[in-house]
């Protein structure tokens, strides 16, 4: 082989790995890792403050043991009283069953990386996790906009309620906010993965979630980025400016009660339900209502303590503490409960 050859051998070498995908290095690894995509990911979780490790474990397993224990007895209590066979509660009985899949897509992880220091998950696993916790945060976004109408329609239309309320509608719009859900958090889930994450390898959060991992990625997110703002307006704005408008019509319908009495009772059967829009919202809008590129670990952490492990917590208390109807049929279900 000619000198002349071996330099054009030896060039369109070079110009064939300099074609190749690079992707970024972790500090120590040797360029022939560099190519190896990750097959698991670290859970930074709360590790960067272990003095409150035991602390975090016990507060993380009163609220999942709560939150399971008060959902699972409204979708019983709601189920075996007739009393409750209403629009209002079926749809209540949605909100409980999305919020036990939330908190049980999240917390047991959540438990074991406190209680064992070991917070690796699976690249499977951590698409399985993103899949259900974009499913159920985004259902429980749709129910409360469907449980605002459901309001709407008892208190500005109430001859009409039977009607537009009927059991197939109800069946309908459940169904449909699951199966829009589904389809919204296959896209996403999807869309993430079909990126390659080549390191490093840490999800700053607890969980995984879409802007930590849009971060580690080494593919273009372009993508990605515009699908998050367009369900960011979906669901953090239309939904929120339609719940809104609801309740506006609502108010400005108990407004025109003449009697007091009228006037307490008609804003009894939705200050619940208000309550429970202001602590979901509240952490969404902290969690989501952001580009990826002014991601904050810690903010992102608190906003998902709110909605992950707080709010469907909160939700069983709220609906039941300050709901008369369902306080008489757990009275009727459960002999402990009677006064």
């Amino acid at each position: 082989m000619t000198e002349k050859q071996q330099v054009l051998k030896m060039w369109i070498g070079a110009r064939a790995r300099d074609s190749q995908p690079s992707c970024v290095m972790e500090p120590g690894e040797t360029p022939k890792s560099n190519q190896t995509l990750v097959t698991e990911f670290l859970l930074q979780g709360f590790s960067e403050h272990p003095q409150l490790r035991l602390a975090l474990l016990g507060c993380f397993l009163v609220l999942y043991t709560v939150a399971l224990s008060g959902n699972a007895l409204i979708i019983t209590v709601v189920a075996c009283s007739a009393s409750l066979h209403s629009p209002m509660y079926f749809f209540l009985s949605n909100l409980a069953t999305m919020d036990i899949i939330c908190t049980s897509t999240i917390l047991p992880k959540v438990l074991a990386g406190l209680a064992t220091q070991e917070n690796t998950i699976s690249y499977s696993g951590c698409m399985v996790q993103l899949f259900f916790l974009l499913w159920s945060l985004s259902s429980e976004l749709l129910l409360l906009l469907v449980m605002a109408f459901d309001r709407y329609v008892a208190i500005c239309r109430p001859l009409h309620y039977s009607t537009i309320m009927s059991p197939q509608v109800c069946v309908a719009m459940a169904m449909g906010v699951w199966g829009i859900c589904a389809v919204n958090a296959s896209v996403h889930t999807g869309l993430m993965a079909r990126l390659n994450f080549c390191g490093p390898r840490v999800i700053t959060h607890f969980f995984c979630e879409i802007p930590p991992l849009l971060l580690l990625s080494c593919s273009p997110t372009r993508v990605n980025s515009i699908m998050t703002v367009v369900a960011d307006a979906f669901y953090g704005f239309i939904n929120f400016l339609l719940t809104l408008a609801s309740y506006g019509c609502i108010v400005a319908s108990i407004l025109r009660i003449h009697s007091a009495e009228g006037k307490r009772r008609a804003f009894s059967t939705c200050s619940s339900h208000l309550i429970a829009v202001s602590v979901t919202y509240t952490a969404v809008f902290c969690a989501y209502i952001s580009p990826a590129s002014s991601y904050s670990p810690e903010r992102s952490k608190v906003a998902g303590v709110l909605y992950t492990a707080l709010s469907p917590t909160l939700n069983p208390l709220i609906y039941t503490l300050r709901n008369a109807e369902v306080q008489r049929a757990l009275a009727k279900l459960l002999p402990f409960c009677r006064r």
